[in-house]
Formats: C-alpha cells, structure tokens, sequence
C-alpha cells in the first residue's frame, strides 16, 4: 500500500460510488477561504429521534477538514480532532458544513470545520490536525486537478 492516499469514490462521507454514504460534495465558499457542503442528512444517521448520531456528526466535520486541506492543495489524513456539540444536529432539515485551513508548519496543517442549521446556527466546531502525505496531484484519481480538468 502507498503512502500516497488514493480516492477511489468509495469515501463514505463523499464518495459518489459509495451506496450507503453521505454523497457531500465540497466547493469553495464565496470567501476563497473555506470549503461548503449542503446536506440534508437522511433518516439512517439518526442518534437519538430526529438528530444526527455523534460520529455522523464528527466525520461531517473531519470530511469538511479534509476537503479544507485539499483544496489547499494536500492529501491530508486525520492526526487529531477535537469536537464541541453545541447543539443537536437535525435530520431532513438542511445543513451547510465548513472547513478552513487555519495554519500550517511543514507537512501539518492546523483545520476547523463547522456545522450550522438553516438559520446560520451554529451547530458543532472542530479543531484537528491533518497530516500531509503529499499534494493533490500525486496520484491519478478524482481528487487530482489534473484529472479533473480532463475530464471536463
């Protein structure tokens, strides 16, 4: 196996080809500054009754942190991450989820990613830590630029 990580669409969170996952799709805000996700979570990620289970929740924020990472140029893998719940997080209702870059030293880059409901709320933040294993055009799959501009 490479050190290289490779997407093959299968990603839960936002793999086109994965039939149980989330299918989120990351583009970059307005600002140039953050990546944006629009979702609306379906009934099979539920916790308690009407909300989202906590690691539905957590791998929103992680998948946020790592497109943040990507559209900054690396293939980042999870260090650490630390999640605050401030409130619960809605099924079937719509949701936007952020992720930013806030800093990097070396190959770690310092990310956020944050949930809100419909009204701008703030739902959930995290902090966390990726590591890069190289930048996005190192492997020939559906994150690389490169390929993506070819198949346009």
């Amino acid at each position: 196996m490479s050190d290289v990580p490779f997407d093959d669409g299968n990603c839960f969170a936002c793999g086109p080809e994965n039939p149980i996952g989330m299918h989120l799709l990351f583009e970059r805000a307005s600002d140039g500054e953050e990546v944006v996700a629009r979702a609306t979570l379906a009934p099979q990620y539920q916790g308690w009754r009407g909300i989202a289970h906590g690691g539905i929740v957590m791998a929103l924020l992680d998948e946020a942190m790592a497109h943040a990472a990507g559209f900054a140029g690396h293939r980042g893998v999870t260090a650490t991450v630390s999640v605050r719940f401030r409130k619960p997080v809605p099924l079937e209702e719509p949701i936007e989820v952020r992720g930013r870059v806030a800093w990097q030293r070396r190959n770690v880059l310092g990310v956020e990613g944050k949930i809100f409901d419909s009204g701008g709320k703030l739902l959930a933040h995290a902090q966390g830590s990726f590591v890069s294993r190289g930048r996005l055009d190192a492997a020939a799959d559906r994150r690389n630029p490169q390929m993506q501009a070819q198949s346009s």
